[in-house]
């Protein structure tokens, strides 16, 4: 039997799209640079149309990305949906998948919310342990250096790095090893009532749930509309 030891300090979780990082607008980047790069011009339905078949391309198939080889691998996959489902006009003629990818990649432009960083510093000085746990691709790590907050933070867990997406279990647990806490010392915060909500509390953690429209949860859930309305004992 593996017997882990407990620090006995609070940890804190925290999902990363839509509690710590957003992601701008992509369709008016994509339309820039093409625009910028190739003197392509694309409609705004047409590139926001292409960009919803990446997007979902990419979710159901995040899990491919364990490592910077299948990282490269799945953004140049990406790239081909993004390219067929754009106008077939000849507009996008001569441009290669790779300038494509690069496109696309600069067009995914991530900021962490202004309420992240106070709230992690704040965790900080609680002496609290701090996990990213995402379902997200190996990049996740570079994503939060890039918007200032991988400092901030104890350990990242993805679900490409797992291979288990949230809401199982396992995720979970993976991040209160990080944490070296219990589960009944971890607090989990994310925008998901599936995910994270039912995912934390099937690992035994409590969970708040983040509803940044000040749109109320269901019954029974914590809600907070900002990071900054996190309990001072998470």
């Amino acid at each position: 039997m593996v017997h882990t030891h407990f620090s006995g300090r609070r940890a804190l979780l925290l999902d990363a799209l839509g509690t710590l990082v957003a992601l701008d607008p992509p369709a008016p980047a994509l339309r820039a640079e093409l625009a910028r790069r190739f003197g392509v011009e694309v409609g705004v339905g047409e590139a926001a149309y292409a960009l919803r078949a990446e997007i979902a391309f990419y979710r159901a198939n995040l899990q491919r990305a364990r490592d910077e080889p299948s990282l490269a691998a799945l953004r140049r996959r990406c790239a081909e949906v993004l390219r067929d489902a754009l106008p077939q006009d000849g507009r996008l003629n001569g441009i290669g998948i790779d300038a494509l990818t690069e496109v696309l990649l600069t067009a995914l432009r991530f900021r962490a919310y202004d309420d992240a960083r106070p709230a992690l510093v704040a965790a900080r000085e609680r002496d609290e342990r701090i996990v990213v746990v995402s379902n997200w691709d190996v990049s996740l790590v570079g994503v939060l250096e890039r918007v200032g907050l991988a400092d901030l933070v104890d350990g990242v867990v993805t679900s490409a790095g797992m291979g288990e997406r949230k809401p199982s279990p396992a995720i979970f647990e993976a991040g209160l090893r990080i944490a070296g806490t219990g589960a009944g010392l971890a607090t989990h915060v994310g925008d998901s009532v599936e995910e994270d909500v039912h995912g934390a509390r099937g690992a035994g953690i409590a969970a708040i749930l983040v509803r940044r429209t000040g749109a109320p949860g269901p019954p029974g859930v914590p809600t907070i509309a900002s990071l900054a309305e996190l309990p001072a004992e998470s």
